[in-house]
């Protein structure tokens, strides 16, 4: 054999050698990397589409090689070690409520730029699913407590009505669920005074609804008093696999929830029942109400 031909065969045995070791050092390297970045920041925590309105479960802070890219969310210094929770959570919370403007994979880092925040002009365009309306309602906060809630969550819309004109005690006051299965999109903060105080008025919560859902809303603001119920994960999950949701719920009047107001009711016609009779002896006259 000539010895070019052995040179030329002992030069590709060794360029394999060092490719096959190359590769092997690799992973190793690229987790030493990992490991020695000091970096964190905010990623999908799985698959989201767009239009999706970010909560503490749809986030989460992941190492990176290298520094953080243009945009991107990074994680506190000390924090990692519960030393400053505080700080983290306000690196965190600062997409939460904001919806994607497009989908994502899972580990994908959420950049500034990616996410709408409620206020901003083009909001509404981006969360609003197809054909859909978005609605706000003035919701007190002496009712159900708007504290509850957070963008993204599906609730029931509840009216409660007094009416006047001397109606029976039990008749006097009603509540009924007018609309079901409603997305929050968005609720503004508490509305306070120079002095501290919450103002009476309560806070106004952005509702995704239909166009039909939207005339029924519109009608029981007029009505009387909104208040909102949070639907739980399972009805959710139900209504997005297309079971249908409960209907026709009753109202419940003041006599179904007190029954004192009935027992009040009754002793009322009691005594209304109870005549008076007059009794003439004579030249005297007396008026009794039999026992």
């Amino acid at each position: 054999m000539p010895a070019k031909t052995i040179l030329t065969l002992l030069f590709l045995t060794s360029l394999c050698v060092v490719v096959i070791l190359a590769f092997r050092a690799l992973p190793r390297s690229m987790s030493l990397d990992i490991a020695s970045s000091k970096d964190e920041v905010l990623v999908a925590a799985a698959a989201l589409p767009g239009g999706t309105l970010l909560r503490a479960k749809d986030v989460a802070w992941q190492r990176i090689v290298g520094g953080a890219g243009p945009g991107q969310i990074t994680r506190p210094p000390n924090t990692a070690s519960n030393q400053n929770l505080e700080l983290d959570q306000q690196a965190r919370g600062e997409v939460y409520g904001a919806a994607l403007r497009s989908g994502v994979v899972a580990g994908e880092p959420l950049r500034r730029g990616a996410v709408v925040k409620p206020g901003d002009r083009d909001f509404l365009q981006v969360v609003l699913s197809p054909q859909a309306r978005a609605i706000a309602i003035p919701v007190a906060t002496g009712g159900a407590s708007t504290g509850i809630l957070y963008p993204g969550d599906r609730v029931d819309v509840i009216l409660t009505q007094t009416f006047k004109n001397d109606p029976p005690l039990t008749r006097r006051s009603v509540g009924e669920t007018v609309v079901q299965n409603l997305r929050v999109l968005a609720i503004d903060p508490v509305d306070t005074r120079a002095n501290g105080a919450v103002n009476g008025f309560g806070r106004t919560v952005t509702l995704e609804v239909t166009p039909d859902e939207a005339e029924r809303v519109n009608v029981a603001t007029e009505l009387g008093k909104l208040s909102l119920t949070l639907r739980s994960a399972s009805a959710v999950a139900s209504a997005t696999a297309g079971l249908p949701i409960a209907s026709g719920i009753r109202p419940i009047w003041a006599g179904d929830v007190s029954p004192v107001l009935g027992d009040a009711v009754i002793a009322k016609a009691v005594v209304a029942e109870q005549a008076t009779v007059e009794v003439i002896h004579g030249t005297k006259t007396a008026t009794i109400k039999p026992q």
